[in-house]
């Protein structure tokens, strides 16, 4: 593992839906009337905001997500995208995605989407079953995803989509054929979710069950054997691509680097002299609409994060990738050694156990330990 790249990325989000899934705990709303002249002035706003301290860092990713920011206007994206280029210099590779439904109306906009700017989509299939599609509350059907997908095939270069498995009553057969008919339409990326129950979810209040934890990690077997067997292993728990069809923006995150967050409840991350500080918005879209439009931003709070916290974050973050983390990079973000940073004891019980390694400088999950990452970060970081 070289030594990596400078990154710096620019989340975007959009939050509002069609319709809330029973599953999604994400910051986004259903709402009949919106002005997107008002919302991209509050989204320009921010931006130049966060200009004034951050210009000198080249952008190398912009990432829509939401809600669903493919019910953005095309001309909404391209004047934001035209902005960070005034703003920042940009890298010569720079990937812009947009999150996007394969909904028919949807697809029918993902020629202006590329027009926009967008070179990168991720469209959240999360199945190819009907019967799946309706218990998780989605709007179209398998074959529209199916549909969506070609039709974004032939329009992007770079292509990727969601599929969630561990559902109720979900048996390893059923996932074996659904992972194969994603796999006839896969181009170079796929994220894989496990359904989770989260708080405040309408899953949640209606006590629904997911797959138990035996189950669960039978099925998450079955990905990793058939993916890698597709040339598409994990370079994240979660995710599986191609050789540098990894998505540049979410390697953002996991390897520790700075991003901004713009729009209601995003979370940004920036460092100066070492001193990483975290920044959250409002969530609630009027309140954060309102303050973007009068102050600039509608950030809610921006807190120094400690030493402890600091090392915490990029641990638990490197140790979801399978390239896991150098010392060599926890020492960029940090100025710190990470051997030093680490209790012995712990580290060296976690690797009797074969639960993670630490060799040639570079921190790692086992295979075994991706499984149980909680656990063992729990153990190794108390």
């Amino acid at each position: 593992m070289g030594k990596l790249k400078p990154a710096f990325g620019i989340y975007i989000h959009w939050p509002f839906c069609a319709k809330k899934c029973p599953y999604c705990d994400f910051n986004s709303h259903v709402q009949d009337s919106i002005d997107q002249g008002q919302w991209l002035e509050a989204y320009l706003n921010e931006l130049r905001y966060y200009a004034s301290e951050a210009s000198d860092r080249p952008v190398t990713s912009v990432f829509f997500g939401g809600g669903t920011p493919s019910l953005m206007k095309p001309q909404v994206i391209e004047d934001i995208l035209t902005e960070i280029g005034r703003l920042w210099r940009c890298s010569d590779d720079l990937e812009i995605t947009a999150e996007a439904n394969p909904s028919s109306s949807e697809s029918q906009l993902f020629q202006d989407f590329r027009q926009a700017g967008i070179n990168r989509l991720s469209i959240g299939v999360q199945s190819f079953n009907d019967q799946k599609l309706q218990f998780l509350g989605r709007l179209h059907d398998a074959a529209e995803a199916s549909n969506a997908i070609e039709t974004a095939a032939n329009i992007f270069d770079r292509l990727s989509f969601d599929l969630i498995y561990a559902l109720p009553d979900q048996t390893p057969e059923d996932w074996r054929q659904e992972l194969g008919a994603a796999l006839e339409l896969a181009q170079g990326h796929l994220s894989l979710y496990q359904l989770t129950i989260e708080p405040g979810t309408a899953f949640h209040k209606d006590r629904v069950a997911a797959a138990d934890e035996d189950l669960g990690s039978e099925l998450y077997e079955i990905t990793q054997e058939l993916l890698d067997q597709a040339g598409l292993p994990a370079y994240e728990i979660s995710n599986h691509a191609k050789k540098d069809q990894e998505s540049r923006h979410n390697l953002v995150y996991w390897r520790g680097q700075d991003y901004l967050g713009i729009g209601p409840g995003a979370h940004g991350r920036l460092t100066h002299n070492f001193q990483t500080e975290m920044i959250h918005n409002y969530r609630e879209p009027g309140k954060w609409l309102e303050l973007a439009q009068t102050e600039g931003t509608g950030q809610q709070k921006r807190t120094p994060l400690s030493a402890e916290e600091r090392r915490d974050e990029i641990i638990l973050m490197g140790l979801r990738l399978a390239e896991g983390l150098s010392a060599d990079h926890y020492h960029t973000l940090t100025g710190t050694d990470l051997a030093s940073s680490l209790d012995q004891n712990r580290l060296q019980a976690l690797e009797n156990e074969r639960f993670i390694s630490f060799q040639d400088n570079i921190l790692k999950a086992a295979p075994a330990g991706r499984q149980r990452l909680n656990a063992v970060l729990a153990h190794l970081l108390s």
